[in-house]
C-alpha cells in the first residue's frame, strides 16, 4: 500500500472539500495518485471540486495587442492588486503583448530575451520589481495570426478573450468574444472534445449512478444524459448564447443565423490568476521569522 503523506491528504481536503478520513481513503484506494482520488471522490458524489473557484490568487492584468489579422493575449502577474493599477506596471503589461505580436517568440523564456527599447525584457521586469517592491512575472500569452477575423474582449483586466471567426461581421465576432468571457467554455465543439476526457467524464458518471443504487438497465441512458449536460455545459458551440433572451438559442444557431459560412475556428480565455494558489500570510511567523 502507498504511503500517504498528511500534505497529501491535506492538499486534497482543500481541492475538494471532503473530510479528512475520505480524503485519505480515497488516496489510499487510488494509490496515492492525487487526480485518481478526485475521481473516486467524485464518482461518491463527495467532491465539489468542479465548481471550486477559489484556487483563483495572482494579481496583475490580462493585456492585449490587436492589429489587423494578428491578436495576442498575454497575462502578467504582481503580488498585489495595489501594483497592478501602477501605471509603470500597466505599460509593462501591454509592451509585453505589443512584443509577442510583432517578434512571436516561441515561449516566455525566448520573449524574455526580446528587447524592449535599449533593454531586454528580462532586465525591464527586474528594474520594475527593484522599483516597485514586489515580485513581476509574465505568466503566458497566446498568438493568433488568421486569414479570417479576430476578435478580443477584456472584461476589465482579469479576464480576456480572443476569437479566431470566420465569416459574419465585427459585431458576431464582438457578441462571441463577450458570451466566452461570460460562460468559459472549455472546448469548441463536441468533436474537439478529447477521447481521455469523455472517457473520464462517462467513468465518473458511472460511478455516480452505481454509487446511487440505479438499476443496471438504466445506468448507459443516465450516462448519455450526463454526458449531453457536459457537452451543453463545456462545449462552446452546444451552450445557450448568454443574450438570447429565450434562453434557446445556442452559440451554433447565432452562427447560422449570420449566413456567409460563419465560424469560429479557435479561442482562448485568461482568468487571472486561474489555477494558481494564493499564499496564505501567517502574520505571526513572518514577524518571528524576522527577529531570529
Amino acid at each position: 500500500m502507498a504511503t500517504i503523506s498528511a500534505s497529501a491528504v491535506k492538499d486534497l481536503r482543500e481541492k475538494t472539500g471532503v473530510g479528512m478520513m475520505d480524503a485519505k481513503k480515497a488516496l489510499e484506494e487510488a494509490g496515492g495518485d492525487f487526480e485518481k482520488a478526485v475521481d473516486i471522490l467524485r464518482k461518491k458524489g463527495l467532491s465539489a471540486a468542479a465548481k471550486k473557484a477559489d484556487r483563483v490568487a495572482s494579481e496583475g492584468m490580462i493585456a492585449f495587442s490587436s492589429s489587423g489579422r494578428t491578436g495576442v493575449l498575454a497575462e502578467v502577474n504582481s503580488e498585489t492588486d495595489f501594483v497592478s493599477k501602477n501605471p509603470e506596471f500597466q505599460q509593462f503589461a501591454k509592451s509585453v503583448a505589443e512584443l509577442v505580436s510583432t517578434q512571436n517568440p516561441a515561449d516566455v523564456a525566448a520573449l524574455s530575451q526580446l528587447m524592449l527599447g535599449n533593454e531586454s525584457v528580462e532586465a525591464r521586469r527586474q528594474t520594475l520589481v527593484q522599483k516597485i517592491g514586489e515580485n513581476i512575472a509574465i505568466r503566458r500569452f497566446e498568438r493568433y495570426e488568421t486569414d479570417g477575423s479576430i476578435a478580443v474582449y477584456l472584461h476589465g483586466t482579469r479576464i480576456g478573450v480572443m476569437v479566431d471567426y470566420a465569416g459574419g461581421d465585427e459585431q458576431l465576432g464582438k457578441d462571441i468574444a463577450m458570451h466566452i468571457a461570460a460562460a468559459n467554455p472549455q472546448h469548441l465543439s463536441r468533436e474537439s472534445v478529447p477521447a481521455e476526457t469523455i472517457a473520464r467524464e462517462r467513468a465518473v458518471y458511472e460511478g455516480q449512478a452505481k454509487e446511487s443504487g440505479k438499476p443496471a438497465a438504466v445506468i448507459g441512458k443516465i450516462i448519455d444524459g450526463k454526458m449531453e449536460k457536459f457537452y451543453t455545459d463545456f462545449c462552446l458551440l452546444e451552450q445557450v448564447y448568454i443574450k438570447d433572451p429565450d434562453g434557446k438559442l445556442k452559440v451554433k444557431d447565432l452562427l447560422k443565423k449570420a449566413g456567409g459560412n460563419a465560424a469560429v475556428r479557435r479561442f482562448v480565455r485568461y482568468q487571472l490568476g486561474e489555477g494558481i494558489e494564493k499564499k496564505k500570510a501567517n502574520f505571526a511567523e513572518e514577524v518571528a521569522a524576522q527577529l531570529k
